[in-house]
């Protein structure tokens, strides 16, 4: 089943769930601007470093206690575009295995070495399917400055057959480094990626009864899952916690125009005066967080699951 996937790209913006965690400590905060981060105390287990949550999540929840998965970036900043200090550099160089998401996902890996032996890139085996983007402008969000996000998507596990394959990649480099673990870990696997199946399996039974259905996105950062599930969708450029002024709302409008979307996904919750803005005009607002930093609560699975039993709430 086809159908047209409008990805309106004005920026491939932040992905959401950027919170803290007790697994997700990252370097203390500098003493002096460019200061470096200190480097967390070795447990003496493998030290696994992951470029975002979802690869921190798979790695846990394959690994277990066999190894220590560390997720350096902060809670306030979207880990694509963190700008890691030298401690915190260090660190990766300094890892047992680095799990990278791929997809031009780090931006600072490019401008690194990091030993070659020990960089997985969990995205490879579908590398010839990435969306590029081409219709950006430069924007900033959080304490990252501004930035663009030209070039390929980078969202790629809300595709949930291409997580289920970024999780065998995980599998498969984990195996690798602690062999002993390896019945523990193929048995892990196996459970996450029926997990990851059957969400893909509930996402491809709503695409059926969302093929003809115009929808907006706050930003766009979709790409895949528009792709994976024929979803008609074109995105603005809006924060869930900043309620829309003018522009924003001749920018939705002008989104809008022949394209008639009763239903905004989000990011994360949206403020109440922009769902009631949006109430006003006939849009009704759902959550969709892509869960690229730590959640507020449950994990990555809980909030998966959450974010498709919303769109089944809103397309029964």
């Amino acid at each position: 089943m086809k159908a047209r996937v409008f990805l309106s790209c004005l920026a491939l913006v932040t992905v959401g769930c950027k919170r803290d965690s007790a697994e997700q400590k990252p370097a203390e905060a500098p003493s002096a601007p460019g200061a470096a981060t200190a480097p967390a105390p070795k447990s003496g287990k493998p030290q696994v470093l992951v470029a975002n949550y979802p690869l921190q999540y798979f790695a846990q929840r394959l690994a277990g206690d066999v190894v220590e998965v560390r997720f350096l970036a902060p809670k306030d900043e979207d880990p694509a575009f963190w700008q890691p200090d030298e401690k915190a550099i260090a660190a990766f160089q300094g890892a047992d295995l680095i799990l990278m998401n791929g997809a031009t996902y780090s931006k600072w890996a490019d401008k690194v070495t990091l030993p070659e032996s020990k960089v997985v890139d969990t995205s490879a085996g579908f590398a010839i399917s990435f969306i590029q983007v081409t219709d950006v402008i430069t924007h900033s969000h959080g304490p990252g400055g501004e930035h663009s996000h030209a070039g390929t998507a980078f969202t790629t596990w809300i595709d949930f057959k291409q997580a289920s394959l970024q999780a065998k990649a995980v599998r498969d480099a984990l195996v690798k480094l602690a062999p002993s673990a390896k019945d523990t870990i193929e048995k892990n696997a196996e459970a996450l990626v029926d997990e990851l199946d059957a969400l893909d399996d509930r996402m491809s039974a709503l695409s059926r009864r969302l093929v003809n259905q115009p929808l907006v996105a706050s930003h766009p950062v979709y790409h895949y899952l528009a792709r994976r599930y024929s979803l008609n969708l074109r995105a603005v450029l809006w924060e869930p916690e900043t309620v829309p002024d003018d522009k924003a709302m001749a920018d939705l409008q002008a989104a809008l125009n022949g394209h008639r979307a009763r239903w905004m996904i989000w990011e994360g919750e949206p403020a109440k005066e922009s769902v009631e803005k949006l109430d006003l005009i006939g849009i009704k607002s759902v959550v969709f967080d892509p869960c690229g930093n730590v959640p507020d609560s449950g994990d990555f699975m809980t909030v998966m699951q959450a974010n498709v039993k919303a769109l089944e709430g809103a397309f029964p």
